[in-house]
């Protein structure tokens, strides 16, 4: 079974919608699921209508629905041709704002915040199974919210959803096309809930590990992972082939084409991952395997909103149990670290989010003196092997002489080496390691 996931920009338009169409019944030889992102902007809208009436702007919050819903009648208009088709398309728009309307008059709570975040890809991939139905293409809607779940922690439940997907392609075994929500699922309390931004890389990555897929692709509007950002840097190329821990380290490191929870589900049942482009799907795209194809260098990315935490304590730093008790405070507010550098009187760590930091840093304080600096960027530089690759080294700090290196994370991971930047070096630092890995300007 082959799983294809099209993100917001690959359905945001009818003809783009059409398209998708085409690429899934392209080749018909395995079974498909797909899973279909909200439209474009939608979720943005929809976070905007859950903050209006979070803050209590009831007429803010109508503006927002009535301005979506105009949006999708006309998308509708452009979607299908015949009556039968729009008139079942336009009872699906008028059902969901019909519920947009009706919650304006509710008391707002969290719960009802992740009902209204799951409206874009319910009319979606509800808009989709229209269309497929009046181009005669058999195919099944398969509801995420009777599979998908996760736990108290929000962590997805993989064994769970794997019998609960099971059982009903079992029930469903003789359609070839299944149509799924991607982002949304179930909590440990039944309630609608989401995986969060990102979340249908994620979606088609669990089905995949789920069902044993045999590969797992993810369509998006660019051909593939790049070797730099293509936003900041002029020329880049495409990577033909990353291994999980190459495109992990990406990933979280700051290439928006793939989110870092993509990978482990398919990593864990070995299924291949693909990034392909809507746009010109006869483009390779990058394949993600088991395999790194090459050692060296493969790509530069960069993860902004860095904040770095100084602790120095000349009279604890070497006392035993010191840096347990200094994790043990960032373990209690659910905040991860990116880079550590310690030295024989400080402790310097990052993180990239600062909703906890107040509080950290009051718990940090009775261990010595604190220090908070922003406003910085991680370049990471990924590839296979590539501590031990001849010259990297040499050629990765010379391309950088003009560049205030704040700290660097080298020998954790033999994929990664890593610098801490100000956030105002980023465009120069990416540029000059285009330059000086790649020869690329």
């Amino acid at each position: 079974m082959k799983i294809m996931k099209f993100g917001g920009t690959s359905v945001g338009k009818p003809d783009r919608m059409h398209q998708v169409a085409q690429l899934i019944t392209k080749d018909e030889r395995e079974p498909r699921i797909v899973v279909l992102s909200a439209l474009s902007g939608t979720t943005n809208s929809l976070v905007a209508i859950g903050d209006a009436m979070a803050a209590g702007q009831r007429d803010q919050a109508k503006e927002a629905i009535d301005k979506l819903e105009a949006h999708y009648q006309s998308f509708i208009k452009e979607l299908v041709k015949t009556d039968k088709a729009y008139a079942k398309a336009k009872s699906i728009v008028s059902e969901h704002f019909e519920f947009l309307n009706i919650i304006l008059k509710i008391s707002f709570s969290e719960a009802l915040s992740k009902d209204i975040l799951a409206q874009g890809e319910l009319l979606s991939t509800k808009l989709f199974s229209v269309y497929l139905e009046e181009k005669g293409i058999d195919h099944m809607l398969l509801p995420a919210l009777e599979f998908m779940t996760i736990d108290a922690q929000d962590e997805p439940q993989l064994s769970t959803i794997k019998v609960k997907l099971g059982r009903i392609l079992q029930q469903n075994s003789d359609k070839k096309l299944f149509i799924t929500q991607g982002y949304i699922c179930r909590n440990s309390r039944g309630e609608v809930d989401n995986l969060k931004r990102g979340g249908s890389d994620y979606t088609a990555s669990l089905v995949a590990a789920a069902v044993n897929a045999s590969v797992c692709e993810i369509w998006t509007d660019i051909d593939g992972m790049h070797n730099n950002d293509p936003r900041i840097v002029k020329k880049t190329l495409p990577i033909e082939q990353l291994s999980f821990e190459e495109a992990a380290e990406l990933a979280y490191f700051g290439a928006k084409i793939l989110h870092p929870t993509c990978i482990w589900p398919a990593q864990q049942q070995k299924v291949p991952v693909k990034l392909l482009n809507t746009m010109q799907p006869e483009a390779l795209g990058t394949t993600i395997t088991q395999e790194a194809g090459s050692v060296g260098v493969k790509a530069v990315a960069a993860k902004d909103g860095i904040i770095v935490i100084n602790i120095k304590s000349s009279r604890m730093l070497l006392a035993y149990g010191f840096l347990r008790k200094i994790f043990e405070v960032f373990e209690k507010y659910r905040t991860s670290i990116d880079m550590i550098t310690t030295s024989e009187v400080a402790v310097s760590v990052t993180i990239d989010h600062g909703g906890n930091l107040t509080s950290i840093v009051k718990e940090l304080e009775p261990f010595g003196t604190i220090t908070v600096e922003d406003n910085n960027t991680i370049i990471s530089v990924v590839g296979n092997e590539i501590a031990q690759t001849k010259d990297i080294l040499s050629k990765l700090f010379e391309a950088l002489i003009p560049i205030p290196v704040r700290m660097v994370s080298y020998g954790g991971s033999k994929h990664n080496v890593s610098m801490l930047v100000p956030s105002s070096y980023k465009t120069q630092t990416l540029q000059l390691l285009n330059k000086g890995l790649f020869g690329l300007e």
